[in-house]
């Protein structure tokens, strides 16, 4: 009986490293992403953060301070993980940026009248999702100096 159980948290263990490595690698792997999304306008760079961010957290504290800390990628995910919302000029352009894209994408490369059906689909389910997430002021329209 007693061998069943040291098999059973052996499996568990296993189990949790496993996954564990699964995570880090996503997460990795999602950083990758959201760093090649700075430069290529179809990848879309903060979600990729998000889920970085909930790989590391899951598998990897210094990971995800280091995802949190860094001086580039860390700014794009504290106004969201704060709750504060993203900036209203942020949601405008990718709210543009998909209705431009999708479309595009779904009426002249895609043969399938069901894929283009779901592109549209999801197109509407991000922008009301957007839509849905609080607004923050932008960081351009603030002034950063100290007060006199």
């Amino acid at each position: 009986m007693n061998g069943t159980r040291q098999q059973k948290q052996i499996a568990t263990r296993s189990g949790s490293r496993a996954r564990k490595w699964c995570l880090l690698a996503a997460g990795l792997l999602s950083t990758g992403l959201a760093i090649l999304g700075i430069f290529l306008p179809l990848l879309p760079t903060v979600p990729l953060l998000l889920l970085a961010a909930a790989c590391f957290a899951r598998s990897s504290e210094p990971f995800y301070s280091w995802l949190l800390e860094h001086r580039h990628l860390g700014p794009l995910l504290q106004p969201y993980l704060k709750g504060s919302g993203i900036p209203r000029r942020a949601k405008v352009k990718a709210i543009a940026l998909v209705w431009v894209t999708i479309p595009a994408s779904a009426l002249f490369l895609v043969p399938l009248f069901w894929v283009r059906v779901l592109m549209f689909v999801i197109a509407l389910a991000v922008t009301l999702y957007l839509l849905r997430l609080p607004s923050s002021e932008d960081a351009a329209g603030q002034s950063t100096s100290p007060a006199p």
